[in-house]
């Protein structure tokens, strides 16, 4: 009898304990450079030459759906092991076009998360612009709009570069978030050299950002892209302020969560024994706080998976990119894909 009643009383505490568990929903959004995620047609003011059946690197129709297929196998996987619908949303670069993304989110692997997509053509010279593509179960438009980065502001003669993608929903059905998705200008020419540019891009997301911080400093915000600078570049520290521990992290301020990694030697690109980190979200002050009734940060994660990885080569050890010079590699991208997973409580 008192072997019955001390068995009822352990399950009893056990079954307490567990009611008073919390529990939570789950779910991510991410960014991925495509790599020169172009069609195959020569467009008209475009630098795309080289990318149809008869430039440089013969990009046939062929080479375009196998581009396609690797892709969405990678998107299809990104952070399925936290939560069975991977990405809410992900903002990407890289496409030539919307069609390009439209084939994209119509492959058999990505079909069925019925992937809207929020596209501007940009001025760029080569052709490609910034993405966002989203999952309507999860995330709905409000607004959008493309935002212009005029670098002859700051050198009079600099060629036209990518326009800031901006993005305004309600995610969840409850949390309104605004999504600035950049690609910010490359090193080409010497990092110190074209260094200026990055910060003055940084710049105009952050005259944004602060606006929209001077309204409700809890807003939550996620500035995401490539921005050819890592996470302790002046861009980012200097410029977006961001602060690289949470507890630092202040009302109205951002936090990088990619601080971390990049110190540690872990990047989501390579060059020459280097890694670099320039595939990055910060995130916002509303993010942080695990007492509220809408979603929170949980943690920051790179994706690179085996498959991804170059094998062989001057590459090897590197992401997988689709082209070694003008020769078709076969890969997915020469970045590796970042994402956040965020979390509400189930009451």
């Amino acid at each position: 009898m008192k072997k019955s009643i001390s068995l009822l009383f352990s399950l009893f505490l056990v079954s307490l304990t567990f009611a008073q568990q919390k529990q939570y929903k789950i779910a991510a959004f991410g960014f991925y450079n495509l790599e020169n995620f172009y069609d195959t047609i020569n467009q008209p003011n475009v630098d795309d030459e080289d990318f149809t059946p008869d430039g440089n690197y013969h990009y046939t129709g062929k080479i375009f759906m196998d581009k396609v297929d690797h892709l969405a196998e990678v998107v299809s996987q990104i952070a399925t092991e936290k939560t069975p619908d991977g990405l809410a949303f992900f903002g990407c670069a890289e496409i030539e076009n919307r069609s390009v993304l439209e084939t994209l989110v119509n492959h058999p692997k990505l079909k069925a998360r019925n992937y809207q997509i929020v596209h501007y053509d940009g001025p760029d010279l080569r052709g490609v612009d910034c993405g966002f593509i989203y999952n309507p179960k999860y995330f709905k438009v409000i607004e959008s709009r493309s935002i212009r980065v005029n670098l002859k502001e700051i050198v009079k003669d600099w060629r036209p570069t990518r326009d800031i993608l901006y993005v305004k929903g309600i995610f969840g059905g409850t949390d309104t978030i605004h999504i600035f998705v950049n690609h910010w200008p490359s090193r080409r020419g010497g990092e110190e050299a074209t260094a200026p540019l990055r910060r003055y891009a940084a710049g105009i997301g952050k005259h944004i950002i602060d606006s929209l911080m001077a309204i409700n400093p809890n807003t939550k915000i996620v500035d995401m892209g490539d921005l050819n600078d890592n996470p302790t570049d002046p861009s980012m520290v200097k410029v977006l302020k961001c602060v690289e521990k949470k507890e630092d992290c202040k009302s109205g301020g951002m936090f990088n969560p990619w601080v971390d990694y990049y110190k540690k030697g872990i990047g989501t690109l390579g060059y020459n024994d280097t890694w670099s980190l320039f595939d990055q979200q910060a995130i916002s002050y509303g993010w942080l706080s695990h007492n509220q009734s809408g979603f929170f940060y949980q943690g920051a994660h790179i994706f690179s998976k085996d498959y991804m990885i170059q094998k062989t080569g001057k590459y090897k050890g590197y992401p997988k990119r689709t082209w070694d010079f003008n020769i078709y590699n076969s890969g997915y991208s020469d970045h590796f894909p970042t994402y956040i997973t965020i979390l509400k409580e189930v009451k």
